[in-house]
């Protein structure tokens, strides 16, 4: 400490004589540069030495003959000389506002604006990214009723495709895609067939492959299809006697001619009609006319929107990618209505991501 006020002094010291070289015979003088502002107490002016063009200052003209050591500034004659203020000395420049551990350091607001915008503080509270609005997925919700999920998985039957021929089909599978827990959607989806709201079908493709059909639907269905056909009276029987009473997907012979009194020639007329279909020797599933061109459509959609998760790369896909995508010919019912069937029947994997559901086959 004690040497750096020495340095501090000698800088005083030599801040107060100037050489002057305008004494004759080529020797050098040295003069006391007295400021006359330090009796009024004004700050000291800083001194004025040739330099670079500053714009805030006037320019100073250069006469002939000018003395390098003289009143006049030097330079080439007729020379246009400006004069800036001579930088302060780093010991001197020190702020009220701003301490600084060493002598000399110098913080400029520029070089400090450009650090504190272009190089990320280490210590610092780092800057959070801003985040964009959150999109929904639009296969995941609130988990609701399996009567509200069935009622929003119809709205997805193509019903334009069938030409309104098929009452809307949907499977269990995708009902678990809305309603994750199976036991509840289970427990529902049975109280409903109990009451008679629903009625559940066998497809054939699967034997875990259950349609679900609101009865009224399938009722104005049928009818429409056996409307002037010689099986229209049987169908008729079956669903005034039948389908109120036994809400089982299968149906037992000794079942349909002793308890609701078919013959074997009604029962002939019904699995002709559609209406049923065999199961063996001596019972039969309950089903829908036509339905056999949907369980087309349905198995190779199915087996198409597969292949396209098992295309993309590392055998994933986001949700939202692949509803964005074209779908393939041979998906004919739809996107949506495919993917709720492989997330329900767990042929995917679901994972949650910052970028949204990702759809991923699962490990074999």
């Amino acid at each position: 400490m004690q040497k750096w006020f020495s340095a501090f002094d000698d800088a005083i010291i030599q801040r107060q004589w100037r050489a002057n070289p305008s004494r004759g015979g080529g020797g050098v003088s040295f003069t006391k540069e007295v400021d006359t502002n330090v009796a009024t107490g004004a700050p000291p002016r800083r001194q004025r030495v040739p330099g670079r063009a500053c714009p805030w200052r006037e320019p100073i003209r250069g006469r002939r003959g000018a003395r390098p050591g003289g009143g006049d500034a030097g330079g080439t004659p007729g020379e246009t000389v400006r004069h800036c203020s001579a930088p302060e000395d780093p010991i001197f420049r020190f702020s009220s506002l701003h301490s600084y551990p060493f002598p000399g350091t110098i913080k400029s607001r520029d070089m400090s604006w450009k650090r504190h915008h272009l190089i990320p503080e280490t210590f610092g509270v780092k800057r959070r990214r801003k985040r964009g609005p959150v999109e929904s997925d639009p296969l995941r919700g609130e988990p609701g009723s399996a009567r509200a999920a069935v009622s929003e998985l119809m709205q997805l039957f193509p019903r334009g495709l069938f030409e309104d021929a098929l009452p809307p089909i949907v499977l269990r599978s995708q009902v678990y895609s809305l309603v994750p827990d199976r036991t509840v959607a289970d427990r529902q989806l049975k109280e409903l067939q109990e009451q008679g709201e629903i009625r559940i079908v066998q497809l054939g493709f699967d034997l875990d492959a259950h349609g679900i059909i609101f009865t009224e639907d399938y009722r104005t269905r049928v009818l429409k299809a056996c409307d002037g056909r010689p099986y229209a009276g049987a169908v008729q029987k079956f669903l005034a006697s039948v389908l109120p009473a036994c809400g089982d997907l299968s149906f037992q012979q000794d079942q349909m001619t002793q308890t609701f009194g078919f013959r074997d020639s009604e029962i002939t007329h019904l699995v002709n009609a559609g209406v049923l279909t065999v199961r063996d020797a001596g019972s039969w599933w309950l089903a829908v006319p036509g339905a056999g061109r949907f369980i087309k459509y349905f198995v190779k959609g199915r087996q198409a929107v597969l292949g396209m998760v098992r295309k993309a790369k590392y055998r994933e896909l986001l949700l939202s990618e692949l509803l964005g995508r074209r779908a393939p010919v041979v998906v004919r019912l739809g996107l949506t209505y495919h993917v709720h069937d492989l997330i329900g029947a767990q042929l995917v994997d679901c994972i949650s991501t910052t970028s949204g559901t990702l759809l991923r086959l699962p490990e074999t």
